[in-house]
């Protein structure tokens, strides 16, 4: 475990036997996710890759041209999705540090709140270690309150105070246009979003979000819904309380061979984001057009939907349309969902994303595990690392 994992609990005692809150406690209200924040090793480039390929669109910049002296930051925007990314110009900061060990992902996790000071004060004070102190940045357009904690490895979550902002971004960016703007690929929002953690530590984290955040298990997996002949995982679900922020949290189970949140912790050097979930509402067209322009995805075996409609029954969708594009099928109890998942977005074998459409469902694809398993377990025998 590392440094940031054992002071990242101080105050607050964890145990297997410990209970999370049986539903959430709004003590800290989030309206939503505020931006993810990645750190990147060429910013262009990548904010050039999320717009060609998965359809985002300019929003702000930072960097030298606006008096930023240590690094550059294009801010990007779909539906209510916004990505930051951030590259370093000092070797020795923390942000080149972290692209050292972790290689480009997920750093800042921002939730959007009323209160920013009170975020914090509700947070820390039930064991959350800080990262950002409460404070006040301002410029022509108003004024932003934040503060921020640290959560799994080297994650953290910065808290947002909007109320009295009116400028594109935060203070310190300022409106990008260019002449480039590739047609929308209809992601809305982010769904979920998926922290790996080591082994044993699945527990310590989901205690985390329940006592310090005051966020509910929404549900759990276990290796017996989640494995294969070779590998296997189990996963907490862990959600806010108007349902606006869902965290899965997993961590591997033994099995013959090395699973993907294994690998994954190997590449990326300890706990972090996985995958980001971002829905849709016409996922056919999503993925048509993802692939038209180089998104690579996992391959789903054409004998998958022989059955599935046996296991989901009736869906407004054409299968054969879904099988053409790899899209899979789940229903629960309240309804159906779609969804499929990319490969890494980046050379490491770490972060990718899910693209999912809810038709009513509000679980998170369990029927689907097995043909998602074996698909991974197919890409990690090519890279040699299953």
């Amino acid at each position: 475990m590392s440094t940031h994992d054992l002071t990242s609990v101080k105050n607050f005692q964890y145990s297997e036997s410990e209970k999370i809150f049986s539903e959430a406690k709004d003590f800290l209200p989030i309206n939503g996710t505020d931006y993810v924040e990645l750190y990147v090793g060429n910013a262009k480039q990548a904010a050039h890759y999320y717009k060609t390929a998965f359809g985002f669109q300019d929003l702000a910049y930072a960097g030298l041209e606006t008096g930023i002296r240590d690094k550059t930051s294009y801010v990007l925007q779909q539906g209510k999705i916004r990505l930051v990314l951030t590259t370093p110009f000092e070797p020795e900061s923390e942000i080149s540090k972290h692209l050292t060990k972790h290689g480009d992902g997920v750093k800042v996790i921002a939730l959007w709140v009323n209160d920013a000071y009170d975020a914090f004060e509700q947070t820390v004070s039930r064991g959350a270690v800080p990262y950002i102190q409460p404070e006040t940045i301002e410029d022509k357009d108003g004024t932003i309150r934040r503060s921020g904690i640290h959560t799994y490895g080297d994650t953290v979550h910065i808290f947002i105070e909007r109320k009295n902002y009116h400028g594109v971004f935060l203070p310190g960016y300022e409106k990008l246009e260019t002449e480039y703007k590739p047609i929308s690929t209809g992601l809305k929002y982010i769904d979920h979003m998926v922290g790996n953690v080591e082994l044993g530590n699945m527990n310590k984290w989901a205690n985390f979000y329940g006592s310090v955040m005051g966020f509910a298990n929404l549900v759990t997996f276990d290796d017996k819904d989640i494995s294969t002949d070779y590998t296997a995982l189990m996963s907490k679900v862990m959600s806010n309380g108007n349902g606006y922020i869902k965290f899965p949290i997993n961590e591997p189970a033994a099995g013959k061979k090395k699973s993907q949140i294994e690998e994954y912790l190997d590449f990326h050097r300890g706990p972090g984001c996985q995958h980001i979930a971002v829905a849709t509402d016409d996922i056919v067209f999503t993925i048509s057009e993802m692939r038209k322009r180089g998104v690579e995805f996992l391959y789903v075996p054409g004998t998958y939907y022989d059955s599935v409609l046996d296991r989901v029954g009736i869906i407004e969708e054409d299968l054969n349309e879904l099988k053409k594009w790899g899209i899979m099928v789940d229903r629960d109890e309240e309804g159906y969902l779609l969804q499929i998942f990319t490969k890494p977005v980046e050379d490491r074998p770490t972060l990718f994303f899910e693209i999912i459409q809810r038709k009513g469902a509000k679980s998170f694809g369990k029927g689907n595990f097995q043909a998602l398993f074996e698909s991974i377990e197919a890409e990690q025998a090519r890279r040699g690392t299953l």
